[in-house]
């Protein structure tokens, strides 16, 4: 089972951004909404800041 280990979670607007980190895919983010929907995409980052702001961009905010 692959490790997965977070890096930061944030609370934005109502929805929960999380970046975690994986061995087989890098840096990813997902959102989780005030409803407890999981959304995201399972594209690749290779630093966590690139997923923060993929994540930002995704939730139409501006990258940091």
């Amino acid at each position: 089972m692959p490790t997965v280990k977070f890096e930061e979670v944030i609370w934005i607007d109502g929805s929960i951004l999380g970046i975690f980190y994986t061995s087989g895919k890098c840096w990813q983010f997902r959102v989780i909404s005030s409803t407890g929907q999981v959304f995201g995409e399972e594209k690749i980052y290779y630093t966590s800041l690139a997923a923060q702001n993929a994540g930002r961009s995704w939730l139409g905010l501006p990258e940091i």
